[in-house]
């Protein structure tokens, strides 16, 4: 129950800063471009951090292509699996069950 609010809140956020990203932000700006203007070595370090914890390969074919996009594009995917996670988790285990009733008498 906790786990889905949690869930629910963090798709919220996310949301709202794909939106804000979106709508303030510059158009074309990607995600690396993003990150290169928040701290001048973030994309450095991190691919430094991934390929030394995953392989090169990792960043070639997971990481890579989601840092050409628009920068507001993880913020809202992110935002929309969280979202489907905490549906997910608040209607887990709330199936009703029928009430038995006494045995059936022929007609």
């Amino acid at each position: 129950m906790i786990a889905s609010r949690i869930l629910a809140v963090l798709s919220a956020l996310l949301l709202i800063t794909a939106v804000a990203l979106a709508t303030f932000g510059v158009r074309s700006l990607s995600l690396a471009a993003m990150l290169a203007k928040a701290g001048p070595g973030w994309v450095d370090g991190m691919r430094a951090w991934v390929t030394r914890l995953l392989g090169d390969w990792t960043w070639m074919t997971l990481v890579e292509p989601f840092m050409i996009r628009p920068s507001w594009l993880l913020p809202a995917f992110l935002g929309l699996v969280c979202s489907g996670l905490a549906v997910s988790l608040s209607y887990g285990g709330k199936a009703s069950r029928s009430e038995r009733r006494g045995p059936r008498t022929p007609r």
